[in-house]
């Protein structure tokens, strides 16, 4: 008897995705729209319509997966830390399960990623995993004994917004950021992070990308920046869970000197400075967040 497939919808800021999914982590079909940004009930038809094309002709459960750029709040049910801004406010996933008349689950996209990379990626079979995603923003999801960790408030993973840890003095205080505090994590890890910094160095105008690739001794020395702060930032990390694995995803994920650079410095800060954790690139890359959205049924904790 063939096996019921499972549908996942990674929701961006600029482009929505697809996915059905074989439980054995094969990929029936993926399908990609643009997100038509700014308008809520297009959203919500926009997901409706790629669902029914997605699994057009396919065994496909009754349920979906969502990852958003966000979460949805356990105390009003609406959704809150939204980069798509024209959800904040909104009972999505009602909403969603009412247009596809299915029950719906939403995640984080970074809980998402975390699910993906600990069931069949880079971090398959782990007992801890900490994904991180370092792009547009800074956000990362947690994923214990294969469950991921929602928390009693949603904010599970959102370490992005906790300060710089162990900064200098020209670190301090750090830029504005857009929760309202300064010095957050991602003011210095994003991407948008590395290129104001760089600017801020050099003068120079280039975007995260631009800095990876350039190779002048300008760019080194901001990438050796972005590396010690991440090597801090990861040390913190450590010391408070102690993961099996960290998995990298998101643009700045795949600079590839990071793997080498960070764990070489965060033994100057994670306590008793024996580290077994590894830090990885992600096994399904830039489709990671879909495939968890896909499997957040399987995958999610009573209070995720």
């Amino acid at each position: 008897m063939a096996d019921t497939l499972s549908i996942g919808i990674d929701l961006g800021g600029t482009k929505i995705e697809a996915v059905a999914l074989h439980g054995d982590g094969r990929e029936a079909r993926r399908l990609r729209v643009a997100s038509p940004q700014g308008n809520y009930d297009r959203t919500v038809a926009t997901i409706r319509d790629l669902v029914a094309a997605v699994s057009q002709g396919l065994d496909c459960a009754a349920e979906i997966g969502v990852g958003i750029p966000g979460t949805i709040s356990p105390v009003t049910g609406l959704v809150k830390n939204a980069n798509s801004t024209w959800l904040i406010g909104h009972p999505f996933d009602r909403d969603l399960a009412a247009a596809l008349n299915r029950p719906v689950r939403l995640a984080n996209d970074a809980n998402c990623f975390a699910i993906s990379e600990a069931t069949d990626g880079a971090a398959a079979g782990a007992p801890v995993v900490f994904g991180v995603i370092l792009g547009t923003g800074t956000g990362s999801g947690l994923v214990v004994h294969g469950r991921v960790l929602g928390g009693i408030n949603g904010v599970t993973g959102e370490w992005g917004h906790n300060p710089l840890p162990w900064p200098a003095d020209d670190e301090r205080p750090g830029r504005s950021c857009y929760c309202g505090q300064s010095g957050c994590i991602e003011t210095f890890l994003s991407g948008p992070g590395l290129a104001a910094d760089h600017a801020t160095a050099t003068g120079e105008t280039l975007t995260a990308a631009e800095i990876a690739a350039a190779g002048t001794p300008a760019a080194n020395a901001s990438l050796s920046r972005y590396e010690h702060r991440l090597a801090r930032s990861l040390a913190h990390v450590i010391n408070i869970l102690d993961p099996d694995v960290i998995v990298l995803g998101g643009s700045l994920g795949r600079i590839e000197r990071l793997y080498n650079a960070v764990p070489k410095l965060w033994m100057n800060w994670v306590f008793g400075g024996e580290v077994a954790t590894r830090l990885v690139p992600p096994h399904h890359g830039d489709a990671s967040g879909v495939r968890g959205a896909a499997r957040l049924w399987q995958a999610s904790s009573p209070s995720s």
